[in-house]
C-alpha cells in the first residue's frame, strides 16, 4: 500500500474579536499537526484590509465569527463572496449564535461550514479537514508573491 501524502501547509486567517477564544482556536488547529500558519485580526476591516494588501499571500482558508466590532461577520461574508479573488477562499463561519436565522444566512452567504461555540474542537477540526480535502486539492490556488 502506498503511503499517504503529507498535506500541504496552508494558510489560515482568522476573524475573531475575542482573545481567548482565539488562542483555543489556533492551538486546536495547530496541535492537529497540520502545518498552517495562522494569521489572527480582530474585526471585518482588519480582515479586508489584509485579504487586500498585494504584499500579503492570500490565505486557503478564512475562519470568522458573526459578532464583532466595526464589521461583522455577516457584512464580511457578504464581501467576501461578492469579491470575485476573495470568493474561491473557503469560509467557516465560528460564533456563539445557534439563532436559525444566522446558520441559514451564513449558508445563504456561501460559508462552507457553520459551526457554534463553545465549539467542540473535534467538529471544528472534521469541518476545516473536510474543507481541506475538497478545497484545497481542487482550486486554483490565489495569488501567491514571493515574500
Amino acid at each position: 500500500m502506498a503511503a499517504l501524502a503529507a498535506p500541504r501547509p496552508f494558510d489560515i486567517l482568522l476573524v475573531e474579536d475575542d482573545p481567548a477564544d482565539a488562542m483555543l482556536i489556533e492551538e486546536a488547529l495547530l496541535q492537529r499537526g497540520a502545518d498552517r500558519t495562522i494569521a489572527l485580526v480582530a474585526d471585518g476591516i482588519a480582515a479586508l484590509e489584509r485579504l487586500r494588501d498585494p504584499a500579503v499571500r492570500l490565505p486557503d482558508l478564512i475562519v470568522l465569527d458573526l459578532n464583532m466590532p466595526r464589521m461583522n461577520g455577516r457584512e464580511l461574508l457578504n464581501v467576501l463572496k461578492n469579491d470575485e479573488e476573495l470568493k474561491v477562499i473557503p469560509t467557516v463561519v465560528l460564533t456563539t449564535s445557534s439563532a436559525p436565522d444566522d446558520v441559514s444566512g451564513a449558508y445563504r452567504g456561501h460559508s462552507n461550514a457553520y459551526i457554534t461555540k463553545p465549539v467542540n474542537l473535534d467538529d471544528f477540526i472534521q469541518a476545516v479537514q473536510s474543507i481541506d480535502a475538497f478545497f484545497l486539492d481542487t482550486a486554483t490556488p490565489p495569488r501567491n508573491p514571493e515574500l
